[in-house]
């Protein structure tokens, strides 16, 4: 997939659970997020889930949304909708991504 010159890639990361089956092959969860600089808007995203299903399907959730006035509306879509035990690591690291693409446009 291309991607136009108005988008960035912000990478956020978070602490995983003891008992998350990630663990095993990762130290810490992270989720990159391509965003439209215009627009604010989540593009595309991606991340080290286990399973690349399970990655596909955190991407349906965050794309679309608005990163800098939509937060709470991503992290309760993640609570309805992301019921594995990475659930808490997600948010973390969107809040996280979404911190460091607030001060890259500051």
């Amino acid at each position: 997939m291309q991607y136009s010159k108005n988008t960035v890639y912000v990478l956020g990361t978070s602490r995983l659970g003891k008992t998350d089956p990630i663990l095993s092959t990762h130290e810490i969860f992270f989720i990159g997020l391509i965003i439209d600089k215009q627009t604010n808007i989540i593009v595309d995203s991606t991340s080290n889930m286990v399973k690349e299903k399970t990655s596909d399907f955190i991407n349906t959730i965050v794309v679309g949304y608005n990163i800098e006035s939509e937060i709470e509306e991503l992290e309760l879509e993640v609570k309805e909708r992301y019921h594995g035990m990475a659930q808490k690591a997600i948010i973390a690291a969107v809040k996280d991504a979404r911190n460091k693409y607030l001060m890259i446009k500051s």
